[in-house]
């Protein structure tokens, strides 16, 4: 039996989230789940924005704002915001968060 894909991680007050952006992705949607050559899981994600002057982060933020269904001040990049492999912040009920995600990552 296969383990579950986890890219999150519960925290006291919320999930943290690790993402694969694709920026200039051609729609802004969540795209699965996938497991890096590490061995880790990532949510990715891809936008229509360009990865100029975060521009690219910030569109990545409201999608995961949007499948978490809580408001984009919740969410804050707690790392990458360079890289593609990101690793942000969504406060709320971690139970709520975590099934939100699950329902919208499948």
């Amino acid at each position: 039996m296969t383990p579950p894909m986890t890219f999150w991680t519960a925290r006291g007050d919320g999930l943290e989230v690790r993402v694969r952006a694709t920026p200039k992705g051609g729609r802004d949607a969540l795209d699965g789940v996938v497991t890096l050559s590490d061995g880790r899981d990532v949510l990715k994600i891809r936008v229509r924005a360009v990865a100029e002057d975060g521009a690219a982060t910030q569109a990545v933020m409201k999608v995961l704002a949007q499948a978490c269904g809580v408001a984009p001040a919740r969410v804050r990049l707690l790392s990458g915001a360079t890289a593609r492999l990101k690793t942000f912040h969504v406060e709320g009920d971690v139970d709520a968060l975590v099934t939100a995600l699950t329902a919208r990552s499948s």
